[in-house]
């Protein structure tokens, strides 16, 4: 349950000029990362404007990029609230319709202990049995860390296959592989962080820069399985300096700006997300210049 491969795209959502969803871009984009390095498509998550999206663009959006990307990629629906009882009827719609696995982000703004962040995933879980569920841990967005015993502990339930991992602490990612059983998979949350999680025995990552170097990326990862350590390190540090440009402001900002560099349609970000300044549009297109990406 729950192969999703070695390269997910944490996909953006575009926008028209009046802010309302672009699903013919989406489906157009969707197609395109499917065609380039994208094993999953991650529709809906923090890099897709969830927080300012209704639940109806949502289902919307899952409906357009699973018939976009049919027998190419696979499609992960973020379904997360910090609602528990919101969180289970968003997975049991989008279960429905045939998604390939739900994102559950840790509860946002509420700050659950332990206990709670285990009684609110287990419950999900159980709710929707056959729908392989992957882990959101963003402590810098949420307020709140999933620890490494609370995920080993939700690690035993049958459907809960995996983590975004994007705390940024390799500590926290070691302990979660040593308390975890392989078939678990850990997935780094940060682009820049992939090559050192796969030592760790990630599997893959949730990316944010396989909008722009998705085949890039896959090589990287395959060269490290080969052992070809060099290789995949050379790859990472060509890429490192588009890794740490996508987040010089808040995400999705900078790839919403790179997209528009290459030519995508994908409009402005919601309020009260802004576009990019002058600043950031320059350093963005110096970066994506000197990778032959614009």
């Amino acid at each position: 349950m729950g192969d999703f491969g070695r390269v997910l795209t944490a996909m953006i959502t575009p926008l028209k000029a009046d802010g309302s969803v672009n699903y013919a871009v989406a489906a157009e984009l969707a197609a395109h990362l499917a065609n380039n390095g994208t094993d999953t498509l991650v529709v809906c998550g923090t890099t897709g404007e969830s927080p300012t999206l209704t639940w109806e663009e949502e289902y919307q959006l899952f409906v357009e990029v699973l018939q976009a990307v049919s027998g190419k990629a696979k499609v992960i629906a973020g379904c997360g609230s910090n609602s528990t009882k919101e969180a289970i009827a968003a997975t049991e719609k989008a279960a429905k319709i045939g998604v390939h696995g739900t994102l559950q982000v840790v509860p946002y703004y509420n700050k659950p202990p332990q206990a709670g962040l285990y009684q609110h995933f287990q419950a999900i879980a159980q709710a929707c049995p056959d729908v392989p569920l992957l882990l959101y841990n963003i402590p810098g967005r949420t307020g709140q860390n999933l620890s490494a015993e609370t995920v080993a502990k939700l690690a035993e339930i049958d459907n809960i296959v995996g983590i975004k991992e994007a705390s940024g602490n390799l500590d926290q990612a070691s302990e979660i592989r040593r308390l975890t059983s392989q078939e678990f998979q850990i997935y780094a949350g940060d682009d820049s962080l992939t090559l050192p999680l796969l030592a760790l025995g990630a599997t893959g990552v949730v990316s944010v820069a396989s909008h722009l170097v998705g085949n890039q990326l896959q090589q990287m990862i395959q060269a490290f399985i080969a052992g070809k350590i060099a290789q995949a390190r050379e790859i990472h540090l060509q890429l490192f300096p588009l890794f740490k440009a996508l987040f010089i402001t808040t995400n999705p900002i900078p790839i919403k700006k790179a997209l528009k560099l290459q030519g995508w349609e994908v409009g402005s970000t919601r309020p009260p997300l802004c576009d990019a300044d002058s600043e950031v549009s320059q350093q963005l297109e110096a970066v994506l210049q000197k990778l032959n990406l614009i």
